[in-house]
């Protein structure tokens, strides 16, 4: 008998994915915490833009809080696609 392998990902309250398991996600949940203590830490959005490789106004959306800024409500187990 053959076993799915499964992940788990984390959901918002309205059930959709959220942080490094959303399938969009550019950076990991450690690289955001590493984008926000760096700033913290006096980095500007152009300088954390050239060392993770992202737009400077996603740094920007993050460093604000406006992505990336939500609490898991729920986990679920989902299925691994395989490829051919």
């Amino acid at each position: 008998m053959s076993r799915r392998l499964t992940i788990t990902v984390a959901l918002n309250e309205r059930h959709r994915r959220i942080g490094d398991s959303h399938p969009k996600a550019k950076l990991s949940d450690r690289e955001v915490e590493l984008v926000l203590q760096l700033h913290a830490q006096g980095w500007t959005y152009e300088r954390l833009r050239r060392k993770f490789g992202v737009s400077k106004s996603g740094i920007a959306w993050i460093c604000r809080g406006e992505r990336r800024g939500q609490t898991p409500a729920f986990f679920r187990e989902v299925p691994v696609k395989r490829g051919r």
